[in-house]
């Protein structure tokens, strides 16, 4: 019987980004649409520091509830086979948006209902083995939400936005160390 072992996890990045991320990924809401909200924070390791190179992606449901996003999230384009941006109409729930030098990220879209009121965040950066799952509330549903009612108050401002004077919402993803994001873990199927 031969056995076989599994091939050890390798850290992630400095990423090569042909076709991650991709021209305006983090424009999810139709351009002009005059509800689109903008998300943005910063992605900082466990000294603090902010990380240059990391992707950040988010999912949503519509507004309207719904879990059926306009097809195109990731546009091909057909004669290089790279990525080509949205056709700034149509909402997809999906956006990919690389840090920049500052460790900063930023998605444009549309509020998310106010049954589920958050965006479903996914970090890939450098010294991870594996990409972390998380969530960032636009407000706080109160009581009745599982998992912010499953964590002190200190755990659970790290998922929640804070509102800027601007009109935006930031939202910080600390990687580790003091006030560490709340990360979701997903049994194996």
């Amino acid at each position: 019987m031969i056995e076989y072992l599994l091939t050890p996890a390798q850290t992630i990045g400095p990423f090569f980004g042909y076709a991650l991320p991709h021209p305006a990924g983090g424009d999810i809401a139709p351009l002009g649409h005059p509800d689109a909200v903008t998300v943005h924070g910063t992605v900082l390791d466990g000294a603090g520091q902010p990380i240059p190179d990391a992707i950040v992606e988010t999912w949503q449901a519509a507004p309207d509830g719904g879990l059926h996003g306009a097809p195109g999230s990731l546009p091909r384009n057909p004669v290089d086979g790279g990525t080509r941006p949205r056709n700034g109409v149509d909402f997809t729930g999906f956006g990919r948006a690389a840090t920049d030098a500052a460790g900063h990220w930023s998605v444009r879209t549309l509020p998310p209902p106010a049954d589920r009121p958050y965006l479903a965040v996914c970090v890939f950066a450098r010294g991870l083995t594996h990409h972390l799952f998380t969530r960032a509330y636009l407000t706080d549903p109160g009581p009745g939400d599982v998992l912010l009612d499953g964590l002190d108050a200190a755990r659970r401002e790290t998922l929640i936005t804070r509102p800027q004077p601007d009109g935006t919402h930031r939202f910080d993803i600390r990687l580790q160390g003091e006030k560490e994001t709340v990360f979701l873990e997903f049994p194996e199927q």
